[in-house]
């Protein structure tokens, strides 16, 4: 029998892990291939919810998470750490995700090593340096080191091309969020928290995440002051925000927002209770880059809570709106959504752009065509 492919994964943040843990999985399905699993910590008590939920035990882990990190400070660790693991395990392939610091070191540390590089999730795209900051810049400076490029949409490959990635190194393959979904939304599901258990039936559920960088100040104020008055203005909704425990979220937050009526500030929550509450909800604000893929897949409108996304598709397709940051916007949109019921069900019932739950299926066929160097190429996915 064959050498098998040391495939390893590389991901160390909560979103990443919810996108990979798809792959992981699937790679588990294939004789040829050997998935090792390294997590570098970058986020810890989140990351490691998700490798519970999924059955994952990482082969490696880094363990980097100190209070206060910086960038710098989360690049060198990962950077060294990650040249330990490769130079131990001596991977074929090194796929990494998305956008994250963790993502960017992991590239180089595969780049130093001279091995072949997967980039899941690749070619998102704002055109702005600092519109995400760092992810913009993460996944431009992944891309340049890629061997692989797995892009999740027509669009995604699109800017790829435009860079100059040859189209022979493109596969499109829908986004492995779409996949995760399949392991973690039960229509029977009882959440672990009790309050979410007893949410009344007669409200419409708004649900709240916000935490990026680019928010962070002066736009936070002005999105709080929004759903301060969303909030008030409708009577029949019931607002859930889970805050992020960032400081530089909670304080506003809970100055605006705590003790208001039919207004209900949680802690964060896991995976699994966070994508049955999507599922639940009426409407969704969020700022989040996965939420505006997850969200269309079942069929809930997305108010984006931010000037630029590097994830058009669902712009285009009418499933989310970009709204920014100013507080009369965000009231206005969700008022129109709120009380028009046709344009509601424009956006409720327009088409997911992101997959059909096969993306980490579509992955592991490419890496095996990728290594036999024969055989017919595995077509791209579409949207039909």
């Amino acid at each position: 029998m064959d050498k098998k492919i040391q495939a390893m994964v590389v991901f160390g943040t909560r979103p990443e892990a919810i996108k990979m843990a798809p792959l992981v999985l699937e790679l588990k399905r294939h004789n040829r291939l050997e998935p090792l699993v390294c997590v570098t910590g970058q986020h810890r008590e989140m990351l490691d919810q998700v490798l519970a939920l999924f059955g994952i035990v990482p082969d490696f882990d880094l363990n980097i998470m100190q209070s206060g990190q910086t960038l710098t400070e989360i690049t060198a660790r990962s950077l060294t750490g990650l040249e330990k693991v490769f130079n131990q395990a001596r991977p074929d392939i090194v796929y990494v995700h998305g956008d994250t610091t963790t993502t960017f070191a992991g590239a180089l540390a595969a780049f130093y090593g001279q091995i072949p590089l997967a980039h899941v999730e690749a070619g998102l795209r704002t055109g702005q340096k600092y519109a995400p900051y760092p992810e913009e810049l993460n996944r431009k400076l992944t891309g340049a080191l890629t061997d692989l490029h797995f892009a999740p949409t027509a669009s995604a490959k699109k800017n790829l091309l435009a860079e100059n990635v040859p189209e022979a190194q493109i596969f499109v393959t829908g986004n492995t969020v779409i996949d995760a979904l399949r392991h973690t939304v039960r229509p029977d599901y009882a959440f672990s928290r009790p309050e979410l258990n007893g949410l009344p039936s007669e409200k419409r559920l708004l649900l709240v995440e916000v935490h990026r960088r680019e928010n962070l100040g002066a736009p936070l104020e002005a999105i709080c002051r929004g759903l301060r008055r969303v909030a008030a203005e409708n009577p029949d909704v019931l607002m859930v925000f889970p805050v992020h425990r960032n400081p530089a979220v909670r304080e506003p937050v809970n100055r605006h927002l705590a003790g208001l009526e039919r207004v209900l500030l949680i802690e964060p929550l896991d995976v699994a209770d966070f994508h049955n509450l999507m599922q639940k909800s009426t409407l969704i604000f969020t700022d989040s880059g996965g939420v505006q893929e997850e969200a269309p897949s079942l069929g809930v409108p997305v108010l984006v809570l931010r000037d630029v996304t590097e994830r058009p598709e669902a712009v285009a397709a009418g499933t989310v709106a970009l709204v920014g940051s100013a507080a009369d916007r965000l009231v206005e949109t969700a008022a129109n959504l709120l009380r028009d019921q046709a344009a509601y069900a424009k956006m409720a019932n327009a088409i997911n752009p992101y997959g059909d739950g096969r993306a980490a299926e579509r992955i592991v066929a490419a890496t095996n065509w990728y290594f036999a160097k024969s055989g017919a190429r595995p077509e791209d996915y579409s949207v039909n």
